[in-house]
């Protein structure tokens, strides 16, 4: 593993990249930028593109943990010691990996934490770092690698989602709210970059076994009003979660990048599936059941005619 700074690079920007050197990295296996790479979900996708031949950037604020890799792959991991809410930061890593690898293939929006509490329970700070991480985090990278994506004409942008941006539940608002935000801004950047040649796809995981649960935040003031439902909550999880290996995580996207045809969403696990169609068919419902309050609602008029100068 060759652990690098996150200053800028002083080689060519990635238009610039010749012909040759793209040929070679194509060659030599796909480059693949993951975040969040060296725990949980992240290192799972970093192992499985690694036994694949191909090669790993990875992001991460514990790159140490990433040692037993470096020692059976080598020269195929790179890894930046960064936090991914410094965008400055960001923007030099990837400029680095693009001039010692050529180019990007697979980038993998993973970075990311839990917070836990009520949504009135939170300070600011946290709540702002929930979404620092979840939301803005995504988005640096996102703005860094597409200049090069855009410039290859090829890629594929990953977007490690949640069920949590489906539907919304007591205890992970906060966490829901942030991953939904992601969603919005994916949806929109995948149309935006279509005509470049890049893909998006938006994966919705259901559990699995890492440290999310363990490392996450928790609400600084809890509310004695709400121990009832958080009590009824804790109870639900611990007996209706399915928790999988993150193994199973890695090998579906492996078949999602190697498709010609991506879709735009992935759900991940039998669980989140049948949820998802739940709460499609719930909404469905609702809006036929509010029909004629919505189509109400609209009515084509002229545009108001400017208000007179004072």
């Amino acid at each position: 593993m060759t652990t690098a700074s996150s200053r800028p690079a002083s080689a060519a920007p990635a238009s610039h990249v010749t012909v040759a050197a793209r040929a070679r990295a194509q060659r030599e296996g796909r480059v693949w930028l993951i975040t969040g790479a060296s725990r949980g979900l992240g290192r799972a996708f970093a192992e499985i593109a690694l036994a694949a031949g191909d090669r790993v950037v990875a992001f991460s604020r514990t790159v140490g943990a990433m040692d037993d890799l470096a020692a059976a792959h080598r020269d195929r991991l790179l890894a930046f010691a960064l936090d991914v809410t410094d965008r400055a930061a960001v923007f030099a890593a990837v400029s680095e990996a693009v001039a010692r690898y050529g180019r990007l293939d697979i980038v993998v929006n993973n970075a990311g934490f839990l917070t836990m509490g009520m949504v009135e329970e939170f300070t600011e700070e946290q709540a702002r770092a929930q979404f620092e991480v979840n939301f803005f985090g995504a988005l640096w990278v996102s703005q860094a690698v597409l200049p090069t994506l855009r410039a290859q004409r090829s890629g594929h942008l990953v977007q490690i989602s949640s069920v949590g941006a489906l539907v919304g539940h007591p205890l992970t608002g906060l966490y829901s709210a942030s991953k939904a935000a992601l969603e919005g801004m994916s949806e929109a950047l995948a149309a935006e970059i279509a005509d470049f040649g890049v893909k998006l796809t938006i994966v919705e995981p259901g559990g699995y076994w890492t440290d999310l649960y363990t490392s996450g935040l928790v609400a600084a003031e809890p509310r004695p009003q709400y121990a009832p439902l958080r009590a009824e909550m804790e109870r639900r999880y611990a007996e209706g979660s399915v928790d999988s290996p993150p193994d199973l995580a890695a090998r579906a996207l492996l078949t999602l990048v190697d498709s010609e045809d991506p879709p735009l969403r992935l759900l991940l696990g039998s669980l989140v599936y049948d949820l998802a169609l739940d709460v499609c068919r719930d909404r469905m419902e609702t809006w036929a059941a509010w029909e004629e309050v919505s189509r109400a609602a609209e009515r084509a008029v002229p545009a108001p005619a400017p208000a007179p100068a004072p």
